[in-house]
């Protein structure tokens, strides 16, 4: 009986390793976890400072500046449906289907590639927006980082999201081009894809409390 159930065990035991959690996964969900405790310190930073600007000098001292709202709506808008893409190159990326295998136009067929440069293109489109935006502000209405408190937070908090938007932009690169120099489709390529998308899903809804706050939060 010894021996049967000996076996058994070295049986079960492959079993049990391939049901362990991807490394690469759990350590960027902890990354990203590190990366949340930043962006609660800059909402902790923007609370304070409108609560100390208000109490002092009235409500009207805040906000600085006419936020072009339907702009960043539109940006929002685009860049939270490109949560949706990037997902839907996740699931072509978890079924091994890398490229797309009809008609450009036919969306049903296309494979990881064209999702993911799709997601890229509208994630550009918002840092372009966002720019085009602080432009608009420092031309038209003076507002930059050092001529009041409230264009200290407002570009602080804007302008790191912005910056790790970009920063998805260039793994959004990374993963295409790793589509292109590799001979096949391996599970290390599509595990990359996947944690991309776990770190544009999380800047897509950090966003959506930055906007809910700063041009939601004070509109008149």
């Amino acid at each position: 009986m010894l021996p049967v159930a000996t076996a058994s065990a070295i049986e079960t035991t492959p079993h049990a390793r391939a049901n362990r959690p991807n490394l690469v996964s759990v350590g960027t969900i902890v990354w990203l976890s590190s990366e949340l405790m930043f962006f609660a310190a800059l909402f902790a930073m923007y609370f304070t400072i409108r609560s100390v600007t208000i109490g002092q000098h009235g409500h009207d001292s805040w906000p600085g500046a006419e936020l072009d709202l339907p702009l960043s709506a539109f940006n929002t808008t685009v860049l939270v449906l490109s949560s949706v893409t990037c997902q839907m190159g996740v699931f072509k990326a978890e079924a091994g289907k890398v490229g797309r295998t009809g008609g450009l136009l036919n969306f049903r067929q296309w494979g990881l590639r064209e999702w993911y440069v799709l997601s890229f293109l509208m994630g550009a489109y918002f840092v372009a927006g966002q720019l085009f935006e602080y432009s608009n502000l420092v031309t038209k209405d003076g507002l930059t980082l050092s001529s009041s408190a409230y264009g200290s937070v407002f570009y602080l908090t804007t302008g790191f999201h912005g910056l790790h938007v970009t920063g998805g932009l260039i793994a959004f690169l990374f993963v295409l081009g790793r589509t292109y120099a590799a001979k096949r489709w391996t599970h290390e390529q599509a595990t990359s894809a996947i944690v991309v998308s776990y770190y544009w899903h999380f800047v897509d809804v950090v966003w959506i409390g930055l906007f809910a706050t700063i041009y939601l939060l004070d509109l008149k």
